[in-house]
């Protein structure tokens, strides 16, 4: 058996079964209970800051 087989009968089997698995595992605790008042304050970080910038005049204005 050439290398090619063997990685290409691997990678059908049980990398994909790991991948699959990963997958599966990253969408549980994504969902997992308990989890949704996290995301709602993450989601919140950039609304958290809500000060207007300091405006730089242009040139010409001597007033400041």
């Amino acid at each position: 058996m050439n290398t090619y087989s063997l990685l290409r009968e691997l990678a059908d089997s049980w990398v994909l079964l790991a991948m699959f698995i990963f997958f599966a595992g990253v969408i549980l605790w994504a969902y997992r209970p308990g989890s949704g008042e996290v995301y709602k304050s993450v989601a919140h970080i950039p609304l958290g800051d809500d000060t207007k910038p300091k405006t730089i005049p242009a040139k010409g204005d001597d007033h400041v």
